[in-house]
């Protein structure tokens, strides 16, 4: 039921996008008296799920979901029709058409992705408000969970101070500013330290396969057990742990160490169980584990009720929600241009991260979200808004830069060089498909 949903999650988002995007391209079309000839959701290779043809346009669906598609006559694109090419222009072609309409029409698609993920943005803003954990109330520091992060020099219990310079507010946004930064400022002990991170980092935290950098600091909260473990019926549901073999546990990073200790020990331990202290005697294995299961994802709602943190929670109304939400989709879009920076640098080895449309599904809860749904779908329209800028033959930015060319320079490129140009772009995006879902296939065998 779980791959179910993530899958429903998935096509969903993947559709919205796909349609809006091609809408973007088909209306500037429609406007500027442009036939369109097809309409499609994903690609119709040989045959079609469904398709109607309504005046001159056919919209239909295809059986391929690996995007979408308007074919625009008179243009060359993925359709490769030179047939048409090789007529007589006709007024409803869209290489008829004035330059500057014709760079609209191009430009049509990535508007409406941007446009978009400012508008989830801020209705998100308007609708779930902002809940968050100001930094200066995380006074134990962090707990860092990515070896990647241990070797660069932090350590659990610092605080992070700031990011390349710019100073850190809540704790939501230190995951990350620390992946794409390049130097921290942390408080420990009291003093302040600049670390540098490595060239490779983002490389050394992908081999890793940390889940995060840091986390919050929390107790250790016994969430269940397996049925053969010897502790099984020592421990209780939502028992806090306070002490084992006589050190005091308060946080659940600093359980590993004492238990390192002790293996294969039965050791003395205390808990808090309904607000009363209960002393007990565990069991450590061979390995360093007590065998039971460590509640790791403690809602905001139960830290403050344990008195861990303080949560901060913002509504705001709608004309408020408009500046922030355009605030967030602007960093948003600034981080997402860092990462194809940091591919470009085959040096920091973030190419190895590249993924395709596994990566992409696994983003999905395996748990209906309508929160995480619109903001992965937010994230994912600058994506393919950034991505189909980018200037590539058979990408809308390819398209665009020949048209700026023509706009600048007053000359045409000929149709031969444009079709040469298209399939050039195309092997280029085989070539980046290709790599992407075999760095998919690759991870989902070997790691």
């Amino acid at each position: 039921m779980e791959i179910v949903i993530k899958l429903s999650q998935f096509l969903l988002s993947l559709s919205l996008l796909i349609v809006l995007h091609e809408l973007g391209h088909f209306i500037p079309a429609k406007i500027f008296k442009t036939r369109v000839e097809k309409f499609y959701l994903f690609f119709d290779v040989k045959f079609s799920l469904f398709k109607k043809k309504i005046g001159d346009t056919v919209y239909g669906i295809g059986w391929l979901p690996l995007g979408g598609y308007v074919k625009i006559a008179g243009m060359i694109d993925e359709s490769m029709d030179t047939d048409q090419m090789k007529q007589e222009p006709q007024p409803w072609e869209f290489r008829s058409k004035p330059a500057w309409q014709r760079l609209i029409i191009m430009l049509g698609g990535v508007t409406v992705n941007f446009v978009l993920a400012f508008v989830i943005y801020i209705g998100m803003t308007y609708y779930y408000g902002d809940l968050f954990i100001k930094n200066e109330d995380i006074k134990n520091g962090v707990w860092v969970v990515s070896p990647a992060l241990e070797k660069a020099g932090l350590q659990t219990g610092d605080k992070i101070v700031a990011v390349d310079g710019q100073q850190i507010q809540t704790f939501n946004e230190i995951n990350g500013r620390l992946l794409m930064g390049k130097e921290v400022i942390i408080e420990r002990d009291g003093e302040q330290k600049n670390i540098v991170f490595p060239v490779d980092f983002i490389d050394q935290f992908m081999q890793n396969n940390s889940q995060g950098l840091v986390s919050l600091r929390i107790p250790f909260i016994i969430a269940g057990a397996p049925e053969d473990s010897p502790n099984a019926k020592v421990f209780e549901l939502k028992d806090q742990v306070t002490s084992i073999a006589g050190q005091p546990i308060a946080f659940a990073d600093e359980v590993q160490a004492v238990l390192d200790q002790h293996k294969g020990e039965t050791v003395p331990a205390t808990v808090t169980r309904n607000g009363e202290k209960v002393d007990l005697s565990v069991q450590i294995n061979e390995e360093g584990k007590l065998n039971m299961v460590f509640a790791g994802g403690l809602k905001y709602s139960d830290m403050e009720q344990l008195g861990l943190y303080k949560i901060n929670k913002e509504q705001y109304g709608l004309l408020e929600s408009v500046p922030i939400g355009l605030n967030k989709g602007k960093e948003k879009l600034l981080d997402y241009g860092k990462q194809l920076k940091m591919f470009a640098k085959p040096e920091t080895g973030a190419y190895k991260g590249l993924g395709g449309f596994l990566t992409i599904f696994n983003i999905f809860p395996s748990f209906w979200s309508w929160e995480a749904f619109w903001s992965i779908t937010a994230v994912l329209s600058i994506m393919l808004g950034v991505m189909n800028l980018l200037p590539i033959p058979a990408l809308d930015g390819g398209h665009v830069m020949f048209l700026l060319y023509e706009i600048i320079t007053g000359r045409k490129p000929s149709d031969k060089f444009m079709e040469n140009a298209q399939m050039v772009g195309f092997f280029i995006l085989i070539g980046l498909l290709l790599f992407a879902n075999g760095n998919d296939i690759y991870k989902a065998i070997f790691k």
